[in-house]
């Protein structure tokens, strides 16, 4: 996948203050989760833009959490046509996706103090992933990248792979979100 923008920064519109409208609620998607406690599932068919389709998960208080947003991410990549691949390079980027995913949700549970929120949406241009946690860090690749060396690569990861990447802040609430977009 190209590191590289297909569009200047401001043409895809102002960046959201965070997750914006996060569901307090809903009821779980089939196969979204199994046992006693049901993350809060929400899935909207077309967003605040036509043609975009939103989902979020909430994660605050759940076990299990990277396994669990990345099941969550593989059932809206199905829903949105992107699984089963119809190519080697439309699965490559689904694998891409779900990589991104874990990564985020993996350094919110290792640095941030678990994360809240797991927010997915597409259109016909980008997939963006948001991770919402409580934590006051700043995340950042770790500079110089040595491959050979255990730990350290999530960050890494998501900068190669996705088109962009950031962190927003809401001002008078603690935590962040931690975005990433991938060409769709």
């Amino acid at each position: 996948m190209s590191t590289t923008r297909p569009y200047s920064p401001g043409d895809r519109g102002p960046e959201p203050s965070g997750v914006s409208g996060a569901s307090e609620g809903g009821a779980p998607e089939d196969g979204a989760s199994t046992g006693a406690a049901a993350p809060s599932v929400s899935s909207e068919g077309v967003g605040e833009t036509p043609g975009r389709e939103v989902r979020r998960l909430r994660l605050a208080g759940e076990s299990g959490v990277v396994p669990l947003a990345r099941d969550f991410a593989r059932q809206a990549l199905y829903a949105w046509g992107w699984l089963p691949a119809a190519s080697a390079d439309r699965r490559a980027a689904a694998e891409d996706v779900l990589l991104v995913v874990s990564e985020l949700v993996t350094n919110a549970c290792l640095h941030a103090e678990g994360p809240e929120e797991l927010f997915l949406a597409s259109d016909d241009k980008v997939i963006r992933v948001e991770v919402s946690d409580r934590g006051a860090g700043q995340p950042a690749p770790r500079t110089p990248h040595r491959a050979g060396r255990p730990g350290g690569h999530g960050m890494f990861i998501v900068q190669r792979l996705c088109l962009d990447w950031g962190v927003v802040r809401t001002p008078g609430r603690s935590g962040k979100t931690v975005w990433a977009e991938l060409g769709a």
